[in-house]
């Protein structure tokens, strides 16, 4: 079969003004709770579009860690590429993709920074394997080879064993994008989609549909 020929028709749900809550973040809540009860093996996991001061555009897969009315919150290198283009251009891009709801939502917004005892809050909630990865890897830099990066692994095992402190790397921390707009899309038939956008306007959100 063809690429051209994959398709799948969307019939599960409708998305309509009358369902869709006032507040987007309590809507998101709203899909995020069914996707996890659908089973999704990472339902918080969303494409990051950033981009460098130049508008050269970069995506990836990150995980969602918190999400409320300040904004939808992650966790990364900052030395990272995405981690440098967040610093330049602090605009970003989220998309998540729920594929047995046949949904996804669409966030965009400004990116910050969270507090130092925010990142230590989180980072020391990590297993001690992923804490100590944070220590190992200069993330998005070019590797020698996996051996030189398991023996820096070694080495901080050694230094920082089991049930032992791990610091949280300076290097280290989370970014909240606060959303100017959200995105609810509901798959329907013959492409005809239900797409709800809530647009921030001072300390509210007007409501709109969009066209499939």
């Amino acid at each position: 079969m063809s690429l051209a020929d994959l398709r799948q028709e969307y019939t599960r749900e409708s998305l309509t003004e009358r369902d869709a809550d006032a507040d987007p973040i309590k809507q998101f809540g709203r899909w995020f709770a069914q996707a996890q009860g659908a089973g999704l093996a990472e339902a918080n996991a969303m494409a990051l579009a950033t981009s460098s001061k130049d508008g050269s555009p970069s995506v990836r897969m990150v995980l969602l860690k918190a999400a409320d009315a300040s904004g939808f919150t992650f966790f990364t290198d900052y030395r990272s590429r995405k981690g440098g283009e967040l610093e330049e251009n602090p605009l970003a891009a989220l998309c998540f993709w729920w594929d047995v709801l046949q949904r996804q939502v669409r966030v965009e917004g400004t990116i910050t920074r969270v507090s130092e005892a925010e990142s230590a809050a989180y980072y020391n909630s990590r297993p001690h394997g992923s804490k100590l990865g944070a220590w190992a890897s200069t993330q998005s830099s070019v590797l020698a080879n996996r051996e030189s990066l398991e023996r820096e692994v070694a080495t901080l095992t050694a230094k920082f064993p089991e049930g032992a402190d791990v610091p949280l790397p300076p290097h280290w921390g989370g970014f909240r994008l606060a959303p100017e707009s959200i995105e609810f899309w509901q798959g329907r038939p013959s492409r005809l989609h239900d797409r709800i956008v809530y647009l921030r306007a001072g300390d509210a959100w007007t409501l709109k549909r969009l066209s499939p």
